[in-house]
């Protein structure tokens, strides 16, 4: 299995990266394939599946197929991503990669008012405005309802970062966390660094965006990243084996882990109701084209016309990645986690969104229909010979526990 790491250390020494990957290294390309990938280049090229050239899958009765978007296979192309493993079992990929240089010349633009740092994520971002320049990357991080900091990051010669003197090699083991140095120009100001583009590109791996604080919070304490920083991130199959029954129920009933996939016209409610219902910062903001393929568009439904960027096949969405624990929590209140997350899913279904389905999700079959569009799922399921020897979408990506019997047991707080 090539991970998203192995990529990285394959592509750039060679001066191209992929167009679309993931933060953390450990992450496989077939996973982001079968599921969903997005970055903060895809406001210029949209989900990870954008990028995909072709799959070479094997499908339920052993045959070996490859399919791309135009050949006799186009169908099952457009059905794989967000599948996870319902179709058939991938082999190969091909992907496209982009030209790079060795390091990203980074803006931080501290902002204060809501209105004020939506408005400027939308305007960076060219989300109404086809024929904007846009930078190469462009990401934000909320730190409360009112103070967030953009970051917006374009290619640089490596001539031209050395001679600055201001290069940051942020993915060494000593250095604070990504989203904690962030955090520090809101007291700072606006400023600009190089980094390599490798340690830009893996800048969230160390404390996985932020879930690592929940694990260990003194873990970005000075003396803690010098001694044993090393050691991190602990690796997602040992966190899986370790898991036990009692863990795995509060990781959804004292913890929050969702991305959401949302249209960013409606920005500000998304930061609203995610306070309401969960009040935990900080909250990650990725803008991300979502086009409209037509009858091709598989599972995801297509952006509304009033979502869509004028003169264009797409709207622009983001991704609202919600991490955390939950303030009700800390304050050792009552917190209701399936009502919480259940009222998110019907304003994502309301506003036309989409909930990452490596997450819990707490919908019944006739809820996720609302969300994801399975009609064309479903005659790919027959036509390829995968009932049967695939469980359904729905069957698979369901949570392995009664969440309804087990968030009741844990409303009240831990004594």
């Amino acid at each position: 299995m090539v991970t998203v790491g192995d990529i990285c250390k394959y592509l750039i020494p060679k001066g191209y990266t992929l167009a679309v990957t993931l933060e953390i290294a450990d992450a496989t390309l077939g996973g982001l394939a079968f599921g969903v990938g997005m970055t903060t280049y895809s406001h210029k090229v949209g989900l990870y599946q954008e990028t995909i050239v072709s799959y070479e899958v094997v499908l339920g009765d052993g045959s070996l197929v490859k399919a791309t978007k135009d050949n006799e296979y186009s169908d099952l192309y457009h059905c794989l991503p967000w599948s996870h493993g319902t179709l058939g079992f991938l082999v190969g990929l091909e992907l496209q990669i982009i030209p790079v240089k060795p390091y990203i010349h980074m803006k931080y633009i501290p902002i204060k008012g809501q209105k004020k740092y939506c408005d400027l994520i939308r305007q960076y971002s060219g989300a109404m405005d086809k024929d904007k320049e846009t930078a190469d990357y462009i990401e934000a991080t909320i730190y409360s309802k009112e103070k967030a900091v953009l970051m917006v990051g374009n290619f640089e010669d490596a001539d031209i970062a050395e001679k600055s003197g201001k290069i940051n090699r942020l993915s060494r083991w000593y250095k604070p966390w990504f989203y904690k140095y962030v955090e520090t120009f809101l007291d700072r100001g606006e400023s600009d660094e190089y980094i390599p583009l490798g340690d830009y590109l893996l800048r969230h791996n160390r404390a996985i965006f932020w879930v690592v604080e929940s694990m260990i919070p003194f873990g970005n304490n000075p003396l803690f990243r010098f001694f044993v920083g090393w050691l991190l991130p602990p690796k997602p199959a040992f966190l899986k084996f370790t898991t036990t029954p009692g863990v795995r129920a509060m990781t959804f009933t004292k913890q929050v882990f969702q991305d959401i996939v949302l249209p960013m016209t409606e920005l500000e409610r998304q930061i609203d109701v995610a306070e309401e219902l969960f009040d935990t910062y900080p909250i990650l903001i990725y803008p991300c084209r979502i086009y409209d393929h037509g009858e091709k568009t598989g599972q995801l439904r297509p952006p509304r016309k009033d979502q869509m960027c004028p003169g264009t096949n797409w709207g622009m969405f983001n991704d609202l990645g919600v991490y955390g624990v939950p303030s009700a929590v800390k304050r050792r209140e009552r917190f209701d986690a399936v009502e919480a997350y259940r009222r998110m899913e019907q304003f994502t279904r309301d506003v036309g969104g989409y909930a990452f389905l490596y997450a819990d999700t707490f919908m019944d079959l006739k809820e996720f229909k609302q969300m994801f569009d399975l009609t064309l799922y479903e005659r790919v399921r027959k036509k390829y010979k995968a009932i049967g020897a695939f469980p359904h979408l729905y069957e698979k990506v369901k949570p392995e526990i009664d969440v309804f019997k087990v968030g009741k047991e844990y409303i009240d707080p831990l004594s």
